[in-house]
């Protein structure tokens, strides 16, 4: 199966870029249409890709990184064109699609041999969903980063912010929602995998920093609301303890014992 990845993956891209050069570059309504169509596509392409990988490995494909990578380029594909439709902003959904696109170039350039294997722990029925939420959450997170890296570098003269960031906080709401479920989910896997809701192992910790930031992120808008740039700040530096938490927590010296540390 994984021999079809380049296939599929390459499929994906060209559908991906095509929609992104329409979206950039045309002003036409029939040609946006086109674009919206060509990125939905890339997204089915690579959706079905992942439904036959499932199939064939016999267990969820979601145990690597490179795996949970595959889920990040559709969830995030698919978020920017929602947005899209939600407040027409060509922009969010051609930097989506480039994100996404650069997971599956990693993924094309660090392949991966899949199999059936599943430790005892990952054979949970908390798994799937535990998994899934939280990779929604950090698309929709991510999705509102590059809301706030464009607030804060890009100056748009004659032009208010305050629908951008408006659009941010809803993204936000709707991630951290999930981010919450994602650890409720957490600590219910945990507690039937090995006993305990919670043990402060370090990738659990780095979960709850992440929540954190994010709920500071809130709490600031909520007292602060016309500090625009501030909160745009918080909400980037948020979404660099997020990537800690989903990459970087594997290459900490602590973490090479944790119980977390299976994606390898």
């Amino acid at each position: 199966m994984w021999l079809n990845f380049p296939v599929f993956a390459s499929v994906a891209i060209l559908l991906w870029m095509a929609a992104t050069g329409l979206f950039l570059f045309s002003a036409s309504k029939i040609l946006n249409r086109l674009a919206a169509g060509l990125s939905a596509s890339g997204t089915l392409v690579l959706l079905v890709f992942v439904i036959m990988l499932w199939q064939a490995i016999d267990r969820p494909p979601m145990r690597t990184l490179g795996e949970t990578r595959l889920w990040y380029a559709i969830f995030l594909s698919g978020i920017g064109l929602v947005s899209y439709f939600r407040w027409k902003y060509k922009w969010l959904v051609c930097y989506s699609l480039t994100l996404a696109m650069m997971f599956l170039s990693v993924n094309l350039n660090h392949p991966e041999a899949y199999d059936k294997t599943l430790m005892p722990a990952l054979q949970s029925p908390w798994f799937v969903p535990h998994v899934i939420v939280y990779i929604f959450a950090y698309a929709l997170l991510g999705a509102s980063s590059l809301v706030a890296i464009r607030n804060i570098f890009v100056k748009s003269s004659g032009k208010t912010t305050s629908e951008p960031i408006h659009m941010a906080d809803n993204l936000v709401y709707l991630g951290f929602s999930f981010l919450t479920l994602g650890l409720l989910f957490g600590a219910l896997w945990a507690k039937e995998a090995w006993g305990h809701y919670w043990t402060w192992d370090p990738k659990e910790t780095w979960a709850f920093i992440t929540w954190m930031f994010y709920l500071v992120y809130i709490h600031y808008r909520f007292r602060n609301p016309l500090a625009h740039n501030k909160a745009m700040m918080i909400l980037a530096a948020a979404f660099v303890i997020l990537l800690i938490c989903w990459f970087g927590v594997n290459y900490l010296p602590s973490a090479q014992n944790s119980v977390h540390v299976y994606t390898e």
